[in-house]
Order: structure tokens, then C-alpha cells, then sequence
């Protein structure tokens, strides 16, 4: 039984801590479908390959 998370679950969690932290903190101030909308532009972003250009690219 593994009782470790390895150093990249580790990572991965805190990025999930991060996410469901930043999802409560939109929704508290703009509402469930702000923050899921705000979610799925971003994975579509990456998806696309748009993140990490300049904003410019984006718009």
C-alpha cells in the first residue's frame, strides 16, 4: 500500500487546492456560472494553445 504521494502528486495537489480555492472565491463574488465559464475559456485556451502568448493573441 503506498502511503507517499511522489513529489509530482504532491505538485498536482496543490494545484487542485489552488483551483478549487480560486472556483470558491469566483463564485462567492460573480456567481457559479462566471467561475465555470472562466474554467472552461481557459481550457479552451489551452487546449488551443493560446496560453503563454501575449493578450494580445488571445482577444
Amino acid at each position: 500500500m503506498k502511503l507517499e504521494l511522489s513529489k509530482e502528486e504532491q505538485s498536482k495537489d496543490r494545484y487542485f487546492s489552488e483551483i478549487a480555492k480560486m472556483a470558491e472565491e469566483m463564485m462567492d463574488e460573480h456567481g457559479k456560472d462566471f467561475a465555470m465559464g472562466a474554467f472552461v475559456l481557459a481550457a479552451r485556451w489551452i487546449a488551443e494553445g493560446k496560453l503563454g502568448k501575449s493578450e494580445e493573441s488571445m482577444h
